[in-house]
């Protein structure tokens, strides 16, 4: 196996922010991400594997889950650069926000995965899952693409919105990069 590209580094770290899942089976080495969604998303996860299919063994699957969920899933290879990105994004087995290179790749797919669209103008990211401080360190990754944000409550959790001044430019960096069946996201 060889070096992640730039593409499937920029997938994997947005795969990270949003709904991946990278872990080291105990007595393994290296770590390998899970891409899964539900079988809705097959379109997505076919586009996720044809970027990442060098270093995959079988290609997606379908998978039965708790009542009447179907989920479409598939597995990377351990490999040592997804093991670098355990160690950077994992602590104590739970995701944290570290320094990192936030792209519009890496954005186009984190909003895909956890992204969505109020009306006509409200951009959230559904960052539930961090911490505070952790969510202010992405909103920092933000500002450094030049898109502004906020902290927005959720009920009893908070999550990201981006500025609505800053919404076109959001919309024109990540689009390229936002499959068909998901341009309704934006």
């Amino acid at each position: 196996m060889g070096r992640l590209t730039q593409t499937q580094r920029s997938l994997i770290i947005g795969s990270i922010l949003g709904d991946g899942y990278v872990r080291i089976v105990k007595g393994r080495r290296n770590a390998f991400l899970e891409i899964n969604h539900a079988f809705s998303m097959k379109e997505y996860v076919d586009w996720k594997y044809e970027i990442l299919k060098d270093i995959v063994i079988s290609p997606p699957k379908i998978r039965k889950g708790n009542g009447n969920r179907v989920a479409y899933r598939f597995f990377t290879r351990q490999h040592p650069e997804i093991t670098k990105l355990f160690h950077l994004f994992y602590k104590n087995g739970k995701k944290t926000i570290p320094d990192f290179g936030l792209d519009p790749i890496s954005l186009a797919i984190w909003y895909m995965d956890d992204g969505s669209k109020c009306g006509t103008s409200s951009y959230y990211l559904n960052t539930q899952q961090f911490n505070l401080v952790d969510q202010e360190k992405l909103i920092k990754k933000l500002a450094k693409l030049g898109i502004q944000a906020r902290l927005n409550k959720d009920k009893i959790y908070w999550r990201i919105r981006l500025l609505m001044a800053d919404v076109p430019k959001f919309k024109e960096m990540v689009q390229i990069n936002i499959i068909p069946s998901l341009k309704y996201k934006i």
